[in-house]
């Protein structure tokens, strides 16, 4: 027989202590910034180079070329096949990936420690000589497009064009990093060098390393960048973005006979720099941050209607919205839409202590595991590069989480999620679901086509 009473909650334990591990920066005389993190638990190096510049570098009517462009410098090198290049790689155990987005190229890998020399050996080559194949090129380009004219009938690939319009409008932003088959297929392979020769800059370059590898290792195998890679002058763009609307609306992309209706609902917030920014991932937590949010539990819980509801705000050197979203069945549509204006404009209202003590205890416990794989140490080291935060901004955003109050976070609420300020998108079946949007106090819904553009009447 247990002594141990069941009726009462356990007392909660106490939250584990945080420990960061130390990090070391420097630089080349080129600029490339360095910043690591030596752990020696296992013989396991990982490794990422960030290039400032992706797609917000591209010109407006030839969107996709940095995508092509990082799928194009994985395809071998000067000197090495792609066959050859992909060989030596398995043969050291490494793999090494390129990718493009809206802001950045990254090249990342992981290694065994002992291969680590002769990695980064590969990674500089595939950086500095590409081999500029127009069969590869080719290739490429074709498997591009066929990938963007899948997406065309995917409902999320779908929402998130059409959001990312209504958001970022006219600013170079509001497009997708892979394109649009139109502009895909006008990138020729001079489009990719020219690219390349302008803009990929140390100057705007960021190494970062984590694992079984010493500083000394580190500093040699990138050493001969100083000479090999020279600075350019390039320029990142300053995009301003603010509220596209002091009313809420309303938008509706028509996918007859659609099963689900996609919904993503946000407005304008604020950039990864801002100093308020994680007391705002922090406020949103109860709201839509986690399995047990507001969000989550009504929508999920208490009706069904959906398998997850989420709500984030997603900032990064340029302001970003708050935005909140689920796929629900269709015929639940309109509620669903009703309980994300009701949850959004009643939540500083709702929010409460207990909520407070709940987002505290779960970040705060959270915090001491998030850092046990070589792969998290890295996305901190490139959250520390490219937002310009403090080596410590870990244990600084624990003291924001332990100081925070219930009047600050409803101070947060009011200032960046703001009901008037919202723009609602549905995804769905117009011929059920596009009448019944009409009485939410929303106004005249606005049609859009699948690629996210007012439908003219």
């Amino acid at each position: 027989y247990s002594s141990f009473d069941r009726s009462k909650e356990p007392a909660k334990g106490k939250s584990p202590d945080l420990k960061l591990p130390t990090i070391w920066t420097d630089s080349l005389d080129n600029g490339l910034k360095i910043y690591a993190i030596e752990q020696n638990e296992l013989p396991m190096v990982n490794f990422s180079m960030t290039i400032q510049g992706g797609m917000l570098l591209e010109n407006q009517g030839k969107i996709g070329v940095s995508n092509l462009l990082a799928q194009l410098m994985k395809e071998g090198t000067k000197n090495k096949t792609p066959e050859e290049l992909e060989e030596e790689l398995d043969l050291l155990g490494s793999t090494v990936s390129i990718s493009s987005g809206k802001e950045s190229i990254n090249i990342s890998g992981n290694t065994l420690s002992r291969n680590y020399g002769k990695t980064i050996a590969l990674v500089k080559e595939m950086l500095l000589e590409p081999r500029w194949d127009a069969n590869e090129f080719a290739k490429i380009k074709e498997k591009t497009i066929n990938a963007i004219r899948e997406s065309g009938s995917n409902p999320d690939a779908i929402a998130r064009k059409a959001f990312t319009k209504i958001i970022f409008k006219d600013t170079i932003l509001a497009n997708q990093p892979a394109g649009t088959i139109n502009s895909v297929q006008a990138i020729t392979l001079d489009d990719l060098k020219d690219y390349y020769n302008k803009n990929l800059s140390p100057s705007l370059a960021n190494f970062h390393v984590a694992g079984d590898v010493s500083k000394t290792e580190i500093k040699n195998s990138i050493d001969s960048l100083n000479k090999d890679w020279l600075k350019k002058d390039v320029k990142l763009p300053e995009i301003n973005l603010s509220a596209n609307t002091q009313t809420p609306k309303l938008y509706f992309v028509d996918l007859p006979k659609a099963k689900q209706s996609v919904i993503q609902v946000g407005g304008i917030a604020l950039s990864q720099k801002d100093s308020d920014f994680y007391p705002a991932t922090f406020t949103n937590y109860k709201l839509g941050g986690n399995f047990s949010s507001n969000l989550n539990i009504i929508l999920r819980e208490e009706k069904g209607y959906t398998y997850g509801a989420r709500s984030a705000f997603s900032g990064s050197r340029f302001k970003g919205p708050f935005i909140a979203t689920s796929s629900v069945r269709t015929n639940s549509t309109a509620d669903s839409v009703k309980i994300f204006k009701e949850e959004i404009e009643n939540y500083h209202n709702k929010v409460n202590a207990d909520d407070l003590e709940f987002t505290k205890n779960s970040l705060i416990k959270a915090n001491a595991l998030r850092f046990e794989s070589l792969g998290a140490l890295i996305s901190m080291l490139q959250n520390i590069s490219t937002y310009d935060l403090p080596l410590d901004y870990i244990k600084r955003e624990e003291n924001i989480s332990k100081s925070l109050t219930l009047a600050d976070v409803k101070q947060v609420t009011e200032k960046y999620i703001k009901p008037q300020e919202m723009n609602y998108l549905v995804v769905g079946d117009a011929e059920t679901q596009l009448a019944q949007l009409k009485n939410l106090g929303l106004g005249e819904p606005i049609l859009l086509d699948v690629e996210g553009n007012p439908i003219k009447k």
